[in-house]
């Protein structure tokens, strides 16, 4: 079985770490750099910076934060927010960027997926969807015959602010096709709330497509990354605010993950 990652996430708004409820009420975290440094010493596989304001700001990620943050890290790097365009993503890469995220401008532009994946490869291109859940319509065309269909996913742009009406489902099967190399699958319904990953929305789009899938928003105890695992058939699992309020030790949640039985990258 291939080894399960635990990634760390920064959220960046103004240059500074924010985290909020249901993409809202945000609050300060700290400082970008000096966060990836820490939870890289404790033990995340990865780390993921998230320029939020980026997209409704209509401006480029902020590069100084990136280069500043890429210095102190020996593990991949991913950034997203404000990437519209190749020569914006060869920017994000040149600061130091092992990966990029887009959301907003693939859904505008699905055709930049691939752009960018044939200069870079596939496996440096991330797409976020931001998912929402919606009481199914009579004209929906259902993804399976399992009990997610009782429900509809739809993606969201702009840090959750624009519906696109886009099943969330189908847009990740088309980044795919586009040349998407993982897709980070943030659950609206979840995010910041503790109350643990939507293993259904987890589980339908992981099942849909061939790429690996991050699981996103819900994360409270280490119950909870078992879960997104075994049911939601993850490859990764995301958190942020267990992690940057002290609520858990990344290398102490690995060693429980590790001990279910779910295969971990420990620290030596």
């Amino acid at each position: 079985m291939l080894t399960k990652r635990i990634i760390a996430c920064l959220d960046v708004d103004a240059g500074r770490v924010v985290k909020g409820i249901q993409f809202t009420n945000l609050r300060d975290a700290g400082d970008p750099v000096e966060l990836a440094r820490t939870h890289a010493e404790n033990g995340a596989d990865e780390i993921v910076l998230l320029d939020i304001s980026a997209a409704k700001q209509q401006r480029s990620t902020l590069l100084d934060t990136v280069a500043r943050t890429a210095k102190e890290l020996f593990i991949p790097f991913t950034v997203g927010g404000g990437i519209r365009s190749l020569p914006e993503a060869a920017s994000v890469f040149s600061a130091g960027a092992d990966k990029i995220s887009i959301n907003s401008a693939a859904l505008a532009d699905p055709s930049l997926i691939t752009r960018i994946a044939d200069r870079f490869g596939s496996q440096a291109v991330v797409i976020a969807i931001d998912a929402k859940r919606r009481a199914r319509a009579a004209d929906d065309r259902p993804c399976c015959e399992g009990p997610c269909c009782d429900r509809a996913w739809f993606a969201f742009t702009h840090g959750g602010r624009t519906p696109t009406g886009r099943n969330a489902i189908e847009w990740a099967l088309e980044a795919e096709s586009r040349g998407a190399g993982e897709i980070l699958l943030t659950s609206m319904d979840r995010d910041g709330t503790a109350a643990g990953f939507d293993c259904d929305l987890t589980r339908a789009v992981a099942d849909s497509v061939r790429i690996p899938v991050i699981a996103s928003g819900g994360a409270g105890d280490a119950r909870h990354f078992v879960e997104v695992f075994r049911t939601g058939h993850a490859d990764a699992a995301l958190a942020a605010s267990i992690f940057h309020y002290g609520l858990h030790s990344l290398v102490d949640l690995k060693r429980q993950l590790s001990a279910e039985g779910i295969p971990m990258r420990l620290p030596c």
